[in-house]
């Protein structure tokens, strides 16, 4: 049975769905971000501690296979790394300088958690935490597979 819930996202029902099925009377399974990490993943940061905080607007994170980026308020600034699917570990940086010249890193962890990805965002100034889900036009792109 597990065999075919995790290969039902790759149906084209899945595809029409997002990977979100009902089998028998209402169960319900999708696919798990550890398993389909690549994409676009969206989000609003919420302030754990500190402040200048970026959490007023969502958040973007997108992931490819040799690429992830993180966009704090879907702004200019861009987190930067590189994706470890076998180990599930997606980290971005940013280092930047301040006013006085001194370093001003930005740092964005993040791991999957069923469906989703929790992330913690960080500054010398702001420590944030984030829930990223799947864009609600996800389902159209998985239907014509242009992800």
């Amino acid at each position: 049975m597990m065999a075919v819930l995790a290969g039902f996202h790759k149906t084209l029902l899945g595809r029409l769905t997002g990977g979100t099925c009902i089998i028998g009377l209402g169960l319900l399974c999708g696919a798990a971000a550890a398993d389909d990490p690549y994409g676009d993943w969206i989000g609003t940061l919420v302030a754990d501690k500190g402040h200048n905080c970026p959490v007023n607007t969502p958040s973007l994170m997108q992931i490819t296979p040799k690429h992830m980026v993180f966009a704090p308020e879907t702004g200019a600034l861009l987190l930067r790394g590189k994706p470890d699917k076998a180990t599930q570990h997606y980290h971005a940086d940013l280092m930047m300088e301040d006013a006085n010249h001194k370093p001003l890193p930005m740092v964005f962890e993040a791991h999957p958690v069923g469906d989703t990805f929790e992330g913690i965002y960080g500054t010398p100034e702001c420590r944030a935490h984030i829930t990223l889900k799947r864009p609600e036009s996800r389902a159209w792109k998985n239907f014509i597979g242009a992800d």
